[in-house]
């Protein structure tokens, strides 16, 4: 499984990047098949005062793509709500594929 963390208008400390890579660990045991996996994090509104923590996620498996996006005040935060919509489609297509 080969993962890409990119941030857009920051730099990611590494305590963040550690946390999101141990996160992702966990994802081939919902689908044996990732071939690549895709995080962005971004900060939104930055022209403003208020910067939300946007985390988005892009899971490649053969033959289907699934994406999720959340953001809260957090990158932790937006990244665990992404992970766990991601890990609910992810079990809804392989229901789905084994009916």
């Amino acid at each position: 499984m080969n993962v890409n963390i990119q941030t857009v208008h920051f730099d990611a400390d590494e305590k963040l990047v550690d946390y999101v890579t141990k996160k992702l660990q966990k994802l081939p045991t919902f689908h044996d098949t990732i071939l690549k996996v895709d995080v962005f994090l971004k900060l939104d509104n930055v022209v403003h005062n208020i910067k939300d923590k946007v985390a988005e996620i892009k899971v490649h498996v053969p033959k289907h793509e699934f994406f999720v996006k959340a953001s809260s005040k957090s990158f932790e935060e937006s990244f665990d709500d992404a992970l766990d919509s991601i890990i609910n489609q992810i079990k809804k297509r392989k229901e789905k594929l084994s009916d």
